[in-house]
């Protein structure tokens, strides 16, 4: 990707935040931003650090994560793609509370704080998207506390199996399955099995054992870091059974 080339305007374009914002709004936006390459372990920002942006993953893999008092490190959230991320800290003008590191060669996506809060008095309608992708990313946190205290380490793998799937995919799949016909599926793991099993909350062995135990099920099939799910219902209601 070139990055001179890159047009922010445009990309900026098709995140839901900003997907309503006119085009000069868009190109107002822009000013405030920065395209940033990261290498392979280089750190986007550590904890403490003062926080007067949020950033959008654009290409490759970025890594929220804690660091315990005895060095353990528990990853919070992989970000990909088309992800923000800092958004809390920076609305809340406190430091940020997690690292923030590239976990592949990686192109991120950095707004500043002072054209966002710009656009915000200008249309408080842009304040409820940015109010909106921190609700859900909230969310979707509480989900994963509810899946630690509740799911059993097999139930978060599938969890995650499953939730990997792009959403159109998933719907194609309910409605063949209602109509009784299994649809074959595909997940390519983003990063490291260590990495994901960190995400949730497991070791890197017993991730691997569950991947192991569902092969021998039948219910998926391993070719490197991509994973064959011929019947994702199937998959889903392994648990239950």
């Amino acid at each position: 990707m070139n990055t001179r080339q890159f047009d922010i305007p445009h990309y900026l374009a098709a995140l839901p935040p900003f997907q309503e914002m006119t085009a000069a709004e868009l190109e107002r936006l822009a000013t405030g931003c920065r395209l940033h390459r990261y290498a392979r372990g280089d750190s986007i920002y550590r904890v403490g650090m003062v926080c007067d942006e949020f950033h959008v993953a654009v290409k490759g893999q970025v890594k929220l994560y804690a660091i315990s008092t005895g060095g353990q490190e528990k990853v919070v959230e992989l970000a990909g793609p088309g992800m923000c991320f800092g958004e809390a800290a920076m609305f809340s003008d406190q430091p940020h509370i997690l690292n923030a590191e590239a976990l592949t060669d990686s192109i991120v996506l950095s707004v500043g704080k002072a054209v966002v809060v710009r656009e915000i008095e200008a249309d408080p309608r842009f304040a409820m998207h940015m109010l909106s992708g921190v609700s859900r990313r909230l969310h979707a946190l509480v989900q994963d506390v509810q899946a630690y205290a509740l799911n059993t380490g097999m139930e978060r793998v599938i969890g995650y199996l499953l939730y990997s799937l792009p959403e159109d995919c998933v719907h194609h799949a309910a409605c063949n399955r209602a109509c009784n016909e299994a649809v074959a599926l595909n997940v390519s793991l983003p990063v490291s099995k260590a990495t994901i099993a960190s995400r949730l909350s497991i070791t890197p062995e017993y991730f691997s054992r569950v991947l192991h135990e569902l092969e021998v099920a039948g219910l998926i099939r391993r070719d490197k870091r991509d994973i064959h799910i011929p019947d994702p219902a199937r998959l889903a209601s392994h648990t239950l059974q």
